[in-house]
């Protein structure tokens, strides 16, 4: 593969006096100042008009004539709105277009539907202060919401009804499950016209406790986390469907829920069925099912998807627009994430997309689906485009061109996409592209915020995997003022889980700023994508099952040898940092190959993934009974006995994602074979650390960096 090298050294701007620096407040809270400008709230109104925010002002453009038009601006909305509701005022923080004259707004537990033609409101609905997970429903005007761990719906007429009462000490109602695995993102599920609401109910009065606490208060807070852990007892979860006419709820009666999960919820469009993806606590077998929204009942299997390591599924089925009995479904069954159409009476129609390359989102269809259209990693692992698919044939065409990444937005009848694109050293450009012939016109393209800025050269490099066959992709960026003839030190950045791609060709070959803030204090920056994460099919991320930590650290040193084949690399000087899976990862690097890094950071390490909940950690660990020689093998604790280096651990005491018990028990072994760490924590941050602390943490671990490497 070629290698790409980005130099952001503005020399005529540089003429006109110093260049700056970032600082690293630039490269933390500050980092908003840098982010690419882009054309806001872009949606579309209807098939050939588009619209976007811009300075508190609704714009609407014409794809065909490129003519502009003012629709409505936010001091007019208020006004409408002062007019006729006892709403002070709304902002455009999220707004729909019901149709081609009516606008969804949503701002302050209010939803307004205003009719722009007629400069007037249509219905509003008010939640509660305390309202979470709202969805809204145009056809049933309506939003379904939940306020603690119930379920509640609110309605254009100004009627709230309570849905469930169950709620509270152990149950949850209309909220996400499963950790939000799966591709969960919410518990509360409209059908088509409105007339019902699908929602998960989770019981999780058979999982323990997990104390939290709060020091920051004058007497400590104890507070507690439902946290279930692999191989012990999981939550319970159902799918109920509330009937909005008659006002009860009937459940599916899906079978051992409790070793089972219920994911990617699709209602067919006649609101007569329901599709769960059902997969076993082994994930290795998931089945397809229909149920009848009237009695609970299963209907049928439409197919099942068995794979001896795990499947994974992510989207719900997407129905065809011209033929109720057929739908579409990603799967990687043959070892890549495609496209297959399925038809309920004959079960399996096509596979519609194939090759070695990864489907990564489906836009939709042309008015009479002939076509579908698609984002892929087609080109490479590095890059995203679109496509279009003729769906009986399965032609496909390409209609992006310019390398980088590329996402889509169909229009309502598929005659045009909005192609918002980014690449190595284009910061924004989006253009609307006509899908009949595939012209294209430019309507933005944004100027790089690093004008005035002398960064780092940032370059893509590619290596070979441990098993000597697999190419993997790195990127690395030289100080500001690189001199070859010099030695550098080098801090290596990982991450190397599942989901997570670190390197593309997003801008900035998707750099953080604090690796270009490094690079202006004099140090080599380096990152590589190891075998088992995203994008590159299913046998390259599955190669890490049941053995965590242990092909990707051995890809990771496949890295260290080509930093120490470079001339200016000082080999006596490499350190490593990464948080989460990243905290493991340097956990790995450093314990299993002593002496190599002289200084480790490790933010909220995994340490034993017989502590990490169930849903991820059995997905490719098995269970602690199943698999106890993987365990054993990628827990640190085993691996203290080998630390050389310095190696600091941080961790939030808040963290309801990888809990602080994994950092305390390596610290205390640690203490137990004489193994001198460094430790902080942040008492009030969860997983993440925000806010102000992010910059303290920041600070922190470049301090550290600075004073030992």
């Amino acid at each position: 593969m070629k290698k790409i090298t980005i130099l952001f050294l503005f020399l005529s701007q540089f003429a006109l006096g110093q260049p700056k620096q970032l600082t690293l407040f630039d490269a933390t809270l500050g980092a908003y100042k840098f982010v690419p400008e882009t054309l806001n709230g872009i949606t579309w109104q209807n098939e050939t008009t588009f619209t976007f925010m811009k300075d508190n002002t609704l714009w609407g453009e014409n794809v065909n004539t490129g003519i502009q038009t003012k629709l409505v601006s936010l001091d007019e909305i208020n006004e409408i709105i002062k007019n006729e509701t006892d709403i002070r005022h709304m902002y455009f923080t999220a707004y729909k277009w019901l149709n081609t004259d009516e606008i969804l707004i949503y701002s302050n537990n209010f939803f307004v539907v205003i009719n722009l033609r007629q400069k007037q409101i249509v219905y509003t609905i008010e939640l509660p202060e305390n309202t979470e997970n709202p969805v809204f429903s145009a056809l049933g005007k309506l939003v379904a919401f939940t306020v603690g761990d119930n379920l509640f719906a609110a309605f254009s007429d100004g009627r709230t009804i309570q849905i469930t009462n169950d709620g509270g000490n152990g149950i949850v109602n209309g909220k996400a499950v499963h950790r939000n695995e799966f591709g969960i993102e919410g518990g509360i599920f409209i059908s088509p016209c409105g007339n019902f609401i699908a929602f998960y109910r989770k019981d999780e009065r058979g999982i323990q406790n997990y104390p939290l606490v709060n020091y920051t208060t004058r007497q400590a807070e104890y507070n507690t986390l439902k946290y279930p852990m692999a191989g012990l007892t999981g939550e319970q979860v159902k799918l109920g469907i509330f009937n909005i006419k008659n006002e009860n709820t009937v459940f599916m009666n899906t079978s051992n829920s409790q070793n089972m999960y219920l994911t990617n919820i699709a209602w067919s469009p006649n609101e007569e069925t329901i599709y769960i993806a059902e997969l076993n606590r082994r994930q290795d077998n998931m089945q397809m099912n229909i149920y009848d929204i009237l009695s609970g009942e299963k209907k049928l299997t439409i197919f099942e998807e068995k794979d001896e390591k795990y499947v994974e599924p992510l989207s719900p089925v997407l129905f065809s627009k011209v033929n109720n009995k057929e739908f579409y479904w990603l799967s990687r069954r043959n070892g890549w994430n495609h496209i297959y159409k399925y038809n309920i009476d004959r079960k399996y129609v096509r596979q519609v997309t194939s090759g070695k390359w990864e489907v990564t989102n489906v836009l939709g269809f042309d008015i009479k689906e002939k076509y579908l259209f698609f984002e892929a990693t087609k080109e490479s692992p590095l890059e995203n485009h679109i496509y279009r698919v003729e769906i009986e044939t399965g032609k496909t065409n390409k209609l992006t061109s310019a390398g980088g990444f590329h996402s889509g937005l169909l229009s309502p009848e598929g005659g045009f996409v909005i192609d918002s694109r980014n690449g190595a050293n284009t910061p924004n450009n989006v253009d609307i592209i006509v899908t009949g012939n595939m012209k294209n016109r430019n309507i933005f393209t944004a100027k790089t915020p690093f004008i005035d800025y002398e960064l780092g050269e940032n370059k893509l490099v590619t290596i070979l995997s441990a098993d000597g066959e697999t190419e993997l992709y790195g990127r690395l960026i030289l100080p500001v003022n690189f001199d070859p003839s010099k030695k550098y030190p080098v801090i290596v950045y990982v991450y190397g889980g599942p989901h997570i791609q670190m390197v593309t060709e997003k801008w900035q070959n998707q750099a953080s700023l604090w690796q270009y803030y490094l690079a202006q204090k004099g140090y080599i920056s380096f990152t590589v994508d190891n075998r088992g994460t995203p994008n590159r099919g299913r046998d390259f991320e599955q190669s890490v099952h049941r053995k965590l930590g242990v092909l990707e650290t051995e890809d990771q040193m496949k890295g260290i040898s080509y930093l120490k084949s470079l001339p200016y690399v000082d080999t006596e000087r490499i350190g490593i940092h990464g948080w989460s899976y990243g905290g493991f990862m340097t956990l790995n690097l450093m314990l299993r190959n002593p002496g190599v890094f002289k200084v480790g950071v490790a933010g909220a390490p995994v340490v034993d993934w017989s502590m990490y909940e169930i849903m991820y950690g059995e997905r490719y660990m098995d269970t602690p009974q199943e698999n106890p020689t993987g365990y054993y093998e990628t827990n640190m604790l085993n691996h203290v006995s080998t630390l050389q280096g310095k190696l600091m651990l941080v961790h939030g005491m808040q963290d309801d994602i990888v809990v602080m018990q994994h950092s305390i028990k390596f610290l205390n072994e640690c203490i137990e074979q004489g193994k001198q760490v460094d430790f902080f924590v942040y008492p009030a941050q969860r997983h993440n650390v925000q806010g102000k602390g992010q910059l303290h943490l920041m600070e922190k671990i470049s301090s550290y960096f600075f004073d030992n490497l």
